[in-house]
């Protein structure tokens, strides 16, 4: 089971470039220990950008393809237009909340998030984040988290209303929420911030890179009372992988086993949800229940 804790996670960018790297190595028929002694390198740092775990300079990536014989102009910009991205990308703008992100360890999930092109979360208690209102996200927050102060729940709402930037632009991410009928229920108390979100949702539904279901109560028991999670897919080539939400110790799993598992879960759940236009009349009824 391919299972990682408080990850250092790579970004997609760094992971193709990683594998372009190490097949155009091997063409040329070099070892690493050669390549390493010519362009005069640790080993062990050749190593760790072959698999992705170090980043790179336009530099050292310009004598790795000197050293390899690639002289096609085309495959070499194509290589550093990997490694500005990848750059690019390390410059996260969740780094001034990194205070905060660090004590909650979300970091590692929003590097994830970010590269993402599609999202399929399973939901038991809560509203998607990427669908929160800001007044549902502070009230989760403040609730779920007793040991921030004030302005920590502040800084965790700033970020969660940033992430929502991803639904948004030219290509946003495609999502498809699962969404249990619980995490309305939890509401009934505050019918002011649900009636907010409830109209928020019926709004987000209406595009067409957002799917939205409820699993109603009605279904009983089903194979995602284990809890919540994300399946996240990326540009080709790289895999899928799938974020578990389990407190302190969230993990997430990339190898093919688990993801098919996961991917699995979720279609069933989806296949026993409420379809798209049976799940926005549920909640137009809920909004009029109000």
């Amino acid at each position: 089971m391919a299972m990682k804790r408080n990850p250092a996670l790579k970004s997609v960018y760094r992971r193709q470039l990683a594998a372009r790297l190490r097949e155009l190595r091997e063409q040329a028929e070099l070892k690493m220990a050669e390549v390493a002694a010519r362009i005069e390198i640790n080993q062990g740092s050749l190593s760790r950008i072959e698999s992705g775990d170090r980043g790179t300079s336009p530099v050292l990536v310009k004598a790795m393809l000197d050293c390899y014989g690639v002289t096609d102009p085309a495959v070499r910009e194509d290589l550093l237009d990997l490694v500005r991205a990848d750059q690019a990308q390390r410059q996260q703008w969740w780094r001034k909340y990194s205070a905060v992100i660090n004590t909650t360890q979300y970091g590692g999930y929003l590097t994830l998030e970010s590269s993402a092109t599609t999202l399929r979360n399973y939901e038991t208690e809560l509203i998607p984040g990427l669908l929160q209102t800001e007044a549902y996200a502070r009230q989760v927050i403040t609730a779920m988290r007793v040991d921030l102060a004030p302005k920590q729940v502040d800084a965790l709402v700033k970020v969660r209303m940033n992430r929502k930037r991803l639904l948004e632009g030219a290509n946003p991410v495609k999502l498809w929420a699962v969404i249990d009928e619980a995490a309305f229920r939890r509401l009934a108390e505050t019918p002011e911030v649900l009636r907010e979100q409830l109209d928020h949702l019926l709004t987000m539904m209406e595009r067409t890179h957002i799917t939205v279901q409820i699993l109603p109560f009605s279904v009983g028991h089903h194979p995602g009372l284990d809890g919540s999670f994300v399946l996240m897919g990326f540009p080709e080539p790289n895999p899928e992988v799938v974020w578990v939400e389990n407190g302190p110790n969230s993990v997430y799993f990339e190898g093919a086993v688990d993801v098919e598992r996961y991917t699995e879960i979720f279609d069933h759940l989806r296949a026993r949800a409420l379809g798209p236009p049976e799940s926005r009349r549920r909640l137009n009824g809920m909004s009029k229940e109000l």
